[in-house]
């Protein structure tokens, strides 16, 4: 029984019933104006919801109406922006026209269902003489009408809780996103995952390589014993790190501005910081850069740049200070990246370590090819970057 009541105490029984009412203000205006034409407001919907507006208006009502509080899937059932194609302003129309015909059954119901309650409860103590469209009673008194009386509450409660989800599922079917607008909400949803995902790989990438740096200058710089050499280390650690705090300020600035422009990413033509940080951390790096970096476009120099950083930062953490060639070549149409070290130890396989999956992932997204594996007894990371 609490059960069957538990619409009764439901909020949104009686916002949907409200929503059912509001076009039965403008008819009845109407109404007042000229009875005998009573299909003026139904005429007057057909150009109304042909304005782009109103389908946007509509659907607020129905979000905060029919399914208040963000609940029952409110916030993607319903559309709010303005009809663009002419399929949804037909289904504009169609829902106001809906709207329309069940506010009249809402009306009529929870105007002469209640008053037959009252009838029936009069006919059980005196005579009455009634014609209403539910109930026609011309009857002397009596103790039977009494056990009638239920009955209209009970279609009086169908109704307004039948015609409540009855609409609420009409709004889902006609106000609901177009193909178009779904399409537009999952790109607009793949481009927030794919900044998420960038913003790790920026992450992981500069502090990765920062904290890589600090931790082998320390170990070195422990076990040499030299003065001079810990002062070096220690150089090359604070400036490592002053610039993983600019990084980490910098992507910390784009989560909390979504507009904020990408032009102060690092490029390739900052490489020389990287490889001044590797050296510094003892290894012998052996850079040869061919063409105009200046030429690259923006998008795959700040890529490449990370690539770079990445493949520094696992030779130094794997291998340590040990022989490394770095090639940068700007070909007619494409970037050329490659960075060779010996093979010391073992180390992880293609496909292993987020590190390679994150230079593959960089190179995918811009349409490129990245190679990561051992060659004849080194270790190497080749990329190439369509630079159009």
């Amino acid at each position: 029984m609490a059960r069957f009541l538990r619409p009764l105490v439901r909020g949104t029984t009686y916002t949907r019933l409200l929503h059912l009412w509001v076009p039965m203000l403008f008819v009845s205006v109407w109404m007042f104006i000229d009875m005998s034409k009573p299909w003026v407001p139904a005429a007057v919907l057909v150009p109304l919801g042909l304005i782009p507006a109103v389908r946007r208006g509509e659907g607020v009502q129905a979000r905060y109406m029919l399914a208040p509080g963000g609940r029952e899937g409110s916030e993607s059932a319903f559309s709010l922006s303005p009809a663009v194609t002419w399929r949804d302003r037909l289904r504009t129309v169609l829902w106001l026209e809906a709207r329309m015909v069940l506010g009249w059954i809402t009306a009529f119901a929870t105007v002469w269902l209640p008053m037959s309650v009252v009838v029936l409860t009069q006919a059980s103590f005196r005579s009455v003489s009634i014609d209403t469209p539910v109930v026609t009673l011309h009857t002397a008194p009596h103790w039977t009408y009494a056990l009638l009386v239920p009955l209209p509450l009970l279609a009086l409660y169908g109704a307004v809780v039948g015609l409540g989800e009855l609409i609420t599922a009409i709004a889902r079917r006609l106000l609901g996103p177009s193909p178009t607008e779904r399409l537009a909400a999952l790109e607009e949803r793949t481009e927030q995952l794919l900044e998420r995902n960038r913003i790790a790989r920026e992450l992981h990438d500069s502090i990765g390589h920062a904290l890589t740096v600090a931790v082998v200058q320390a170990g070195a710089a422990r076990a040499a014993g030299d003065p001079a050499f810990t002062e070096r280390a220690l150089a090359a650690i604070e400036d490592t790190g002053r610039a993983a705090l600019e990084d980490l300020e910098r992507v910390l600035g784009v989560l909390r501005e979504a507009e904020r422009p990408v032009s102060s990413r690092p490029t390739l033509a900052d490489a020389d910081r990287l490889l001044e940080s590797a050296r510094a951390s003892g290894a012998k790096v052996d850079a040869e850069v061919r063409g105009p970096l200046d030429t690259v476009p923006g998008p795959v120099s700040r890529e490449g740049y990370r690539i770079l950083q990445e493949s520094l930062t696992n030779v130094l953490r794997h291998a340590g200070g040990v022989p490394v060639q770095v090639r940068v070549e700007v070909r007619d149409e494409s970037l050329d990246l490659e960075v060779r070290n010996l093979l010391t130890s073992d180390i992880p396989g293609p496909g292993r370590g987020s590190g390679l999956r994150g230079i593959r992932e960089r190179a995918a997204l811009l349409g490129g090819r990245a190679r990561t594996g051992p060659d004849q007894g080194e270790w190497q990371v080749h990329v190439e970057l369509p630079l159009s």
